[in-house]
């Protein structure tokens, strides 16, 4: 079970096998990216990446990109830098198309409640949309105990994302 983590902080040892960087608000985006990644390599992740700039990705040489579920149109333009790509989707019509169009793998939200994030697709949903997929499905939402990785894992999922669950466990 793959598990990445999601997060803002420059300074950090957690313990997963992906880490994207995310800060939506900050204004120093790009010297701080610098700095997660200069950090981040000093550790075993198997994949680094960056959330949504994918030139940046390319820029600063990560393993890939994280983009949202409104940036399908840049797939194919961060494959064609050579990134790993991963992309937010929220409906199975979403996923099927960041699959055709190239992603590496799909987060696929929010599959438990989750704050400000609407209504749970739950993990029948997740069940069926990892067995029409052929890519890696990423369960995120609400994921803050064993159990629900557990949950993730028995209906489909090939890992699960957070930001709380690891954060829960650096605090």
């Amino acid at each position: 079970m793959i598990a990445y983590a999601i997060t803002d902080l420059t300074d950090f040892s957690i313990e997963a096998d992906m880490i994207v960087y995310r800060d939506k608000q900050n204004a120093n985006y790009a010297s701080d990216a610098e700095k997660f990644i200069k950090q981040a390599k000093k550790l075993s992740f198997s994949k680094i990446l960056l959330h949504t700039d994918y030139k940046l990705a390319y820029d600063l040489q990560v393993d890939g990109i994280h983009l949202t579920s409104s940036q399908s149109n840049d797939i194919e333009k961060s494959k064609a830098l050579g990134l790993f790509v991963i992309i937010s989707t929220h409906t199975p019509s979403e996923a099927k198309e960041a699959e055709r169009l190239g992603a590496d793998m799909i987060t696929f939200s929010p599959i438990f409640s989750t704050p400000n994030k609407g209504e749970p697709k739950g993990v029948k949903v997740l069940k069926k949309l990892s067995s029409i997929l052929f890519i890696p499905v990423i369960a995120l939402g609400g994921i803050i105990t064993e159990e629900h990785i557990e949950l993730c894992k028995n209906n489909g999922a090939k890992g699960f994302a957070s930001i709380r669950f690891f954060k829960e466990i650096i605090l």
